[in-house]
């Protein structure tokens, strides 16, 4: 007997999806988006999609689930990771004193990632509330190529980086979601 779950998907067209192509909210049926901008903010917006799939439907002590010792990741700790994040690259574009971290000190958003309904329930609040805060400050520049900033970063260098961390982070919520109950797919 094996304590490890058995491998599923809730797909049945693609058994390697993670749902059906007709019930997948990211498949949006039409053209890609035009323009260098556009198609940045949809990969963005279905990969905090894809995050936000990973983590449906678990309790909050499946959640808050380590991953292997001595690593502290969860899918818990990779939302308030990213809630964090967001703080930072907002506070990399607007002038002033940055904001405060929002979970302390360093790795604290991935070690105070406990198995407790209410910080869930902040945990992507907090999410949310970046996210728009930090769309709303790049809403400003619609050119990509503007440079913002202390650091004088482009917008697209930024956005980019924004892709680039949550299809990284998406990966390891892959990995995650099966551990803790055996769901796979893309």
């Amino acid at each position: 007997m094996s304590d490890l779950p058995e491998r599923w998907s809730q797909a049945s067209v693609y058994p390697d999806m993670w749902a059906d192509p007709d019930k997948d909210p990211r498949n949006n049926e039409g053209p890609s988006p035009d323009g260098e901008l556009a198609t940045l903010q949809d990969y963005l917006t279905s990969y905090r999609l894809t995050l936000r799939m990973k983590c449906e439907g678990l309790t909050p002590e499946q959640l808050a689930r380590r991953s292997v010792p001595p690593s502290t990741m969860s899918l818990l700790g990779l939302v308030r990771h990213l809630a964090e994040v967001e703080r930072d690259w907002r506070n990399w574009i607007t002038p002033g004193d940055p904001a405060p971290k929002l979970y302390g000190a360093r790795d604290g958003d991935f070690e105070g990632a406990a198995a407790e309904q209410d910080l869930v329930d902040g945990a992507f609040a907090d999410l949310a509330r970046e996210q728009a805060a930090t769309d709303a400050v790049l809403a400003e520049y619609p050119d990509p190529a503007v440079r913002v900033g202390r650091h004088g970063d482009s917008v697209r260098g930024l956005l980019v980086h924004r892709v680039e961390e949550y299809a990284r982070h998406c990966g390891h919520a892959d990995l995650l979601r099966e551990c803790v109950d055996g769901r796979v797919g893309q």
